[in-house]
């Protein structure tokens, strides 16, 4: 799926086990801070057992998950996950490797699978949630338009301590009112 001239989503598949999984290495220290699961990748084989699962969630309609090709290499993952078929609802989650940083990929690949879930899951609501001191991915859901609706206390366990989260929140009749 293309998303900009440079920049493209691809349906996880496992010719990205190797580019992934050294991304994920190469980013270890900056992604640790954020993401829990990264801990758990310590070996390509960890990562491929990831992968299994994750593309089982997507065919067992879960999630939808891709990954992100900018400039011919692979820059990093977004999704859309937790799928709730019957209340409508799923949740924005993404990484990028720090040098495809600043440069509005994720900006627009939010922007994409946004459209992607009201318009071809039917969502109605898409939450994305962020550490409350991770000022870099709070820009996203702000630029994008989407309600910061709380903080959600100790939320998320990571590296040995509970953070707590902003729930942002986008309502498809928001949503294309923008349009």
């Amino acid at each position: 799926m293309q998303i900009s001239e440079t920049t493209t989503l691809e349906p996880l598949s496992e010719h990205h086990t190797e580019p992934v999984f050294n991304l994920i290495q190469q980013n270890r220290e900056q992604l640790r801070i954020w993401l829990p699961w990264v801990e758990n990748m310590n070996e390509i084989t960890d990562f491929q057992n990831f992968l299994n699962g994750a593309r089982q969630r997507v065919a067992d309609k879960l999630a939808v998950a891709f990954f992100i090709r900018h400039e011919g290499k692979i820059a990093g993952n977004i999704g859309l996950y937790h799928i709730d078929h019957q209340n409508k609802i799923a949740a924005i989650g993404y990484w990028l490797g720090e040098k495809f940083q600043g440069k509005g990929i994720i900006t627009i690949a939010c922007r994409k699978i946004t459209d992607f879930g009201f318009n071809e899951l039917n969502l109605n609501r898409i939450e994305l949630k962020c550490g409350t001191s991770n000022h870099k991915s709070q820009a996203i859901p702000e630029r994008l338009g989407f309600t910061k609706e709380g903080i959600l206390r100790q939320a998320e366990l990571l590296n040995g301590n509970f953070h707590d989260l902003y729930l942002y929140s986008m309502l498809k009749q928001d949503w294309e009112k923008r349009l």
